[in-house]
């Protein structure tokens, strides 16, 4: 939940500060749903859902990453803005790519 308050307050920077109301909607949209969808992972009513539903995040977190990445090329955000958010976006898809990998594995040998 903590990095959805960080993009929440980066999409109102973004907004308030340069007047920016489409980048910033998409990072919000993306930066939000991946504890969303990490959340109904751990409620999924079967192992294939589970991973699934953390496909989905998995999608998302790589989806801001490049939000994040477009921010700064147009810049909107400067290295030093985008560099703290990009590197916790980034371990979070790292966390859930290894988290699908078990569950796949765990999933096979059954």
């Amino acid at each position: 939940m903590f990095f959805a308050v960080r993009i929440y307050k980066l999409y109102q920077y973004l907004v308030e500060t340069k007047k920016e109301y489409v980048l910033s909607r998409q990072v919000l949209r993306s930066g939000t749903s991946i504890g969303a969808n990490v959340r109904e992972a751990y409620n999924a009513s079967s192992k294939n859902d589970f991973i699934y539903k953390l496909s989905i995040a998995q999608k998302e977190a790589d989806e801001t990453i490049y939000w994040l990445e477009l921010l700064k090329e147009v810049g909107l955000l400067n290295e030093k803005e985008v560099d703290s958010i990009r590197m916790e976006a980034t371990e979070l898809l790292k966390i859930i790519r290894s988290s699908i990998l078990t569950a796949k594995k765990n999933a096979g040998s059954k």
